[in-house]
């Protein structure tokens, strides 16, 4: 304090830069551990609690309905699980929608009696039908009102042990030092640019908190994590070239956008069904359209320019592969709509081979996987799919041996380091010359490397954040998966459970393979870091995966994907 004291009466303002970057590389972590801890707490602490929608009542036990489509059967795996030897190992799919009906239909050759009459092909069902499978006889009991409130009210309620309010100023506080610490290392005439930039980006940031709250959602961790990570991206642009900070903050607009617009679709699951043929065709067109008139950037012909603005088709076809790949409410187990996706997977993935992004491809290829297996439950299926993909990428790169060159450097940038392992290099040396703490937000040097921003951002934030900063943004991504995969075991919907879990894919991929491919351990392949990483598509493309990992969680009074039983009782998600 007493150094303070002198630095601020000498004037001298060189020395307090110098002692306010001293401070901030200590606060820094601290700040993003306290967000870290605090997300990870609401988003894990919670009990997995399944809702619950209705009984099938035997003889021998009241068994509870708690998804929108629940298999039955004497299979251990089903949802239901009938203790009857005649009953077939998956006997049936009873499915719930939107408007609050309900249908059984039987599997394969599986024999369903309702009321004592054959059940076709799928028959609605109402509170009270007795259906038959096997020797079970199982009554349909709905829940009554009073049951479901009592129900609903006996859920977690999100936000209740730890308050996203503050945790959302403790992310304020990060965002206004990080826009001071650049405001004073940068040249004056950036400092207009940046204190705007970081201004919208908090104004957003709360402005989206009170929107939640005012349609009376109290869950923000999943929005905190997003918004802390654009804030290191915002820096990381602003301290490269703060020019591109305008582009940036409407690219976050958009996305939030789309974060928005999706989560309301999603709210009624027919639309999600309605559109998917549509989603898949405005995929494939897409990808049409760039490999007729894209531009080759780097080996991967993966950009659309359009006037001044250009744009990755592929980081949009994301999200529709999601909405063709999830939707699946009405066929639950239907295999002709398993070959239909893998056709459609082979199509995305050509089209990306063709354009040489093979990391965007295996982005897409492990987002399938994820689908096909949620989906299937057949790993039979997902090896045979596995070795038929792994024989057309032996293929591709024996008739096109010049896409090898991309990955010619890996594990030997070192032998190359002025050529093909320059940029590798060049980020190793920034990444250890930072340290724990880094050297302070702005003052690093890899920022004049070409791609820091983007493919070497993992580098960027450890020269100018540190390690811990750098492994905590990581980890903060890791945090979503693991979220995403606890809300989908209890999700009331496939669609809902499969979108977040292969949406989650597609981030967690796609930052493993920017952190790994900086460091050597995976070729670079041209993946951006998630909501880090310089670029309005990639941002874009980000919230609107974020949306599926919103539309799973089922916490009382979290996800604006669901509806609101207070005001919309009749077909409501209770």
């Amino acid at each position: 304090m007493e150094q303070l004291t002198e630095i601020l009466a000498s004037g001298d303002y060189a020395a307090f830069v110098g002692l306010f970057t001293g401070l901030t590389r200590y606060l820094f972590p601290l700040l993003a551990l306290l967000i870290l801890v605090r997300c990870a707490r609401s988003l894990l602490a919670f009990q997995t609690e399944p809702e619950l929608w209705a009984y099938l009542v035997s003889e021998q036990a009241r068994l509870p309905v708690t998804h929108w489509e629940n298999t039955i059967g004497s299979a251990g795996s089903c949802d239901i699980q009938l203790p009857d030897e005649q009953a077939a190992r998956l006997h049936g799919v009873l499915t719930r929608y939107d408007d609050g009906s309900w249908t059984i239909a039987p599997v394969g050759s599986a024999q369903i009696q309702c009321n004592q009459q054959p059940v076709d092909r799928m028959e609605e069902l109402h509170d009270g039908d007795l259906l038959t499978m096997g020797q079970t006889d199982l009554l349909f009991e709905l829940l009554t009102p009073v049951e479901q409130q009592a129900a609903r009210m006996q859920r977690t309620r999100a936000g209740r042990d730890v308050s996203p309010g503050l945790t959302l100023l403790l992310l304020t506080v990060f965002q206004v030092f990080t826009a001071m610490q650049l405001m004073m290392v940068k040249e004056s005439a950036a400092a207009l640019p940046i204190a705007v930039s970081f201004a919208a980006l908090c104004g957003m940031m709360w402005g989206l908190f009170v929107l939640m709250r005012l349609i009376r959602r109290h869950a923000f961790e999943v929005e905190t994590i997003a918004f802390f990570l654009s804030t290191i991206g915002l820096a990381v642009i602003a301290s490269d070239d703060p020019s591109d900070l305008s582009k940036q903050v409407i690219a976050i607009a958009m996305g939030l956008v789309v974060f928005l617009f999706l989560g309301w679709a999603l709210r009624d699951l027919n639309r999600a069904r309605a559109v998917r043929y549509l989603a898949a065709a405005a995929g494939v067109a897409l990808l049409a359209f760039n490999l007729l008139f894209g531009k080759e950037i780097n080996g991967a012909k993966n950009w659309i320019y359009i006037g001044p603005f250009s744009f990755q088709p592929s980081e949009l076809v994301k999200i529709c592969f999601i909405l063709a790949g999830a939707s699946t409410m009405d066929r639950l187990v239907a295999r002709r709509n398993l070959w239909l996706f893998i056709a459609y997977t082979g199509v995305c993935c050509g089209c990306l081979a063709l354009m040489n992004d093979f990391g965007t491809a295996l982005i897409f290829f492990t987002a399938f996987v994820v689908i096909a297996l949620l989906r299937s439950g057949s790993f039979a299926t997902i090896a045979l799919v596995c070795a038929g993909t792994g024989l057309a990428g032996g293929l591709a790169v024996s008739f096109r041996p010049y896409a090898l060159r991309r990955f010619a450097s890996w594990r030997h940038v070192w032998d190359d380091a002025l050529d093909g392992g320059y940029q590798q290099t060049r980020a190793l040396m920034c990444l250890a010359s930072g340290g724990l703490f880094g050297l302070g937000v702005g003052n690093g040097w890899l920022k004049y490397v070409a791609a820091s921003d983007t493919d070497l951002v993992f580098a960027f934030v450890a020269e100018e954040w540190g390690l811990l900063v750098a492994v905590m943004m990581m980890l903060f991504v890791v945090l979503l998966a693991a979220f995403a995969a606890r809300a989908a075991s209890v999700s009331r919907s496939s669609f809902y459970a499969i979108s977040a879990c292969a949406a989650m894919s597609m981030l967690l991929v796609g930052a493993i393979f920017n952190v790994f491919g900086t460091v050597d351990y995976l070729p670079l392949t041209g993946v951006t870091f998630p909501f880090v990483s310089n670029g309005g598509s990639s941002m874009i493309s980000a919230w609107g995966l974020l949306a599926f990992v919103k539309g799973a969680d089922t916490r009382r009074g979290a996800s604006f994907a669901i509806r609101d039983p207070a005001r919309h009782r009749k077909g409501a998600a209770a």
